[in-house]
């Protein structure tokens, strides 16, 4: 407790509160006028006869009652000075330890498609992913996927199988645009990793390291605190693209790369032992400790030790009438408690801020609450879902998962949000309204049983007859269909007819507790394709046109 304050350093000796000195006056003068309430008696005592004198007036030292009103003084002062704050020693700040997130940018332009490597590029990635997860790096991971414009996927997660189930139907054809805009992938990895103050990983996934992309990337980790690790994902002979344009691996661009601070590059090998290396890797770097920010007034407060032979002194006021004094002594230094504010010294964390959030003071409400339910109820009132999810996700209990669900669905990952409500069933099976929640949300994910209801199931059986007459004329001119032509007709027809026949998802509610999902009037959600594809594709055609994103002028197509 008191390591590292000795010996006192007279030249630093200071006060952190020498406002507080001034209550030494006052001190002063209430021990005078008790000392002067003494001498009062001494005059009574000249009034009153001698032989009436022992009946009228208590008996006691004179002497004693001085010491006791000197050690009156002596406590207060002690508690003054402590209350002031000495110092003369500064404050050693321990560096924060910070979680290092990690994102892998997944290359999806056409050139993934290419088969050097069986049986293609993507596929190739997609295994190393999933290969990368089953070593557990234990970061949180997030996936995002780039061609002329770059999209994220998942966002950061700790839940790994979210990812594995994303990856699944993911190709070039989910992006809006063709091509392989690196320069803006790097940017949305960056933007992900700056939930944190600690340097995250970037895991690049791509066949497109040539010139430029060097340029791009040594620009990057110039101005960027981020590691990136590149994982490429074709071969030297490469392959032929149309148009003169070739594929290929090119390792004198690789080589200079590598030799760059800040970047890694990890050639692919046929086993898992490339992704297991960068795996420990993460895993060794898990934790960030930052720099401590160090100021002119970090100095340690000192003032425990006059607290102390001040306690002792007051703890011999038995006497009558000096309980009063240790009861406004309490009061008053009490206010050396480290909680913020006087509340702080007689409220909780979760009382204060439940007082700011009856003032809808949500932000600062969730700072200050103690319980992680509580945390993430006004992070989502906040509408930072994000924040909300790290709050919910630390509460083991059905409702917390549910909770986790409704902020995973406010934030835009809806499969996540099915998973959270799934495990608020598997802890409590009875959770009616997790199960209501995850129906209604069943309806907007791909590949669930009980997806289609009323009108949607007559839309499927007139699919499954379509299905069958695989000798449709498609061109009105009686040529026969092939499969790819009926293929992408029932594509068209099922985008067409699921207009007219998605159901409406019930709103998230904004209060958590309440448990009934209310109708919501201002987000209709359709239902979708059954291929996954298709529904990022639509995410992303959306993010597009929403954010004016457009390839750049001199892209490349492939």
């Amino acid at each position: 407790m008191f390591d590292k304050l000795f010996p006192i350093v007279w030249s630093e000796f200071h006060f952190l509160r020498p406002v507080f000195l001034y209550l030494l006056l006052p001190v002063f003068i209430l021990v005078l006028l008790s000392l002067l309430s003494l001498r009062q008696g001494v005059k009574w005592e000249k009034i009153i006869a001698p032989h009436l004198r022992p009946y009228v007036i208590a008996k006691g030292d004179n002497r004693i009652k001085i010491v006791m009103h000197l050690m009156m003084l002596l406590g207060f002062v002690f508690g003054i000075l402590a209350l002031a704050g000495p110092a003369w020693k500064k404050i050693e700040i321990p560096g924060q330890k910070l979680e290092t997130p990690m994102v892998i940018a997944l290359d999806l332009s056409p050139s993934m498609m290419a088969e050097d490597i069986q049986p293609n590029r993507l596929e190739r990635a997609k295994f190393k992913i999933k290969d990368l997860i089953k070593h557990n790096p234990r970061a949180r991971m997030a996936l995002t996927g780039f061609g002329a414009t770059a999209h994220t996927i998942v966002p950061l997660t700790r839940d790994y199988e979210i990812i594995n189930n994303h990856i699944e139907n993911i190709s070039p054809a989910t992006m809006p645009f063709p091509g392989a805009n690196l320069k803006a992938v790097l940017a949305l990895a960056d933007t992900l990793t700056n939930v944190t103050e600690a340097p995250g990983t970037i895991l690049l996934l791509s066949d497109d390291f040539y010139e430029e992309e060097q340029r791009i990337i040594n620009d990057f980790i110039k101005t960027n605190k981020n590691k990136l690790i590149i994982l490429p994902v074709n071969t030297k002979s490469g392959v032929e693209m149309g148009k003169g344009v070739r594929s290929y691996l090119d390792e004198n661009v690789l080589i200079r790369l590598n030799q760059i601070e800040g970047i890694s590059v990890q050639p692919l090998t046929l086993d898992d032992s490339d992704v297991e290396l960068i795996a420990r890797q993460v895993s060794q770097n898990l934790h960030f400790t930052t720099k401590p920010n160090e100021k002119e007034d970090d100095w340690r407060d000192a003032g425990l030790l006059f607290l102390i032979p001040a306690l002792i002194i007051f703890l011999f006021w038995f006497r009558k009438g000096w309980v009063l004094y240790s009861l406004v002594f309490a009061v008053l230094f009490t206010s050396c408690d480290s909680s913020p504010g006087f509340t702080g010294l007689w409220f909780t964390p979760d009382y204060r801020g439940q007082k700011l959030s009856d003032k809808n003071d949500f932000e600062t409400a969730a700072v200050t609450y103690d319980t992680p339910l509580r945390q993430g109820i006004a992070w989502y009132k906040a509408g930072n879902f994000e924040n909300a999810i790290e709050a919910f996700a630390k509460d083991t209990t059905a409702q917390g998962a549910y909770n986790l669900g409704l902020a995973y669905y406010k934030n835009g990952d809806f499969e996540a949000a099915g998973y959270a409500f799934e495990k608020a069933l598997e802890k409590n099976p009875e959770f009616e309204t997790a199960r209501t929640a995850k129906r209604e949300l069943s309806r907007l994910l791909p590949g669930v049983d009980n997806m289609s209801v009323g009108n949607a199931e007559e839309d499927r059986s007139e699919r499954a007859k379509n299905s069958e007459n695989k000798g449709e004329d498609l061109s009105g001119g009686g040529q026969e269909a092939t499969e790819d032509d009926m293929k992408k007709q029932r594509r068209e027809e099922e985008a067409e007819s699921s207009k007219h026949l998605g159901k409406e998802l019930d709103e998230v509610p904004d209060e958590l507790e309440q448990q009934n999902i209310q109708r919501n009037n201002d987000i209709v959600m359709r239902k979708v394709n059954d291929d996954p594809a298709l529904f990022l594709q639509r995410k992303f055609e959306y993010q597009a046109k929403k954010h004016n994103m457009k390839p750049p002028a001199n892209a490349k197509k492939w």
